[in-house]
């Protein structure tokens, strides 16, 4: 069973940055797995911030964060970061690592929620301005 748990949110003002972790276990890294980050802000559907294909290493990144957001894994620390820059008020929400494999993610594309199969608890991110 693979089992997430992020941390490092928390609230920053604009402009700022921040790194966000996430710890898993019980997944194995070859390259049918992706883990990634997403977010939800209250009253919007979740949606996908940046991906990593964890066996091969690729990433995806949003165009809402492209050149702001940069995911990253340590694999001997069993890890993924998620280092934020310039941080705006929108990027507030509570955000979400995950983890799938591609035999599900591949019925709806890498960005979305929807082919993620396990989910850790969320951290908090705000950020005013």
């Amino acid at each position: 069973q693979v089992r997430l748990m992020e941390s490092g949110g928390g609230s920053v003002q604009a402009g700022r940055s921040l790194t966000l972790s996430c710890v898993v276990s019980g997944i194995t890294y070859n390259g049918n797995n992706f883990m990634g980050w997403f977010r939800q802000a209250p009253g919007k559907e979740r949606e996908g911030v940046a991906q990593i294909n964890i066996g091969i290493g690729t990433i995806y990144s949003d165009d809402s964060v492209k050149g702001r957001f940069t995911i990253s894994q340590d694999i001997a620390r069993k890890t993924m970061y998620l280092q934020m820059n310039s941080l705006k008020p929108e990027d507030s929400a509570m955000y979400y690592c995950a983890a799938g494999s591609w035999n599900d993610i591949r019925n709806y594309g890498v960005h979305k929620p929807a082919g993620y199969t396990s989910w850790g608890q969320g951290t908090q991110v705000t950020v005013s301005s």
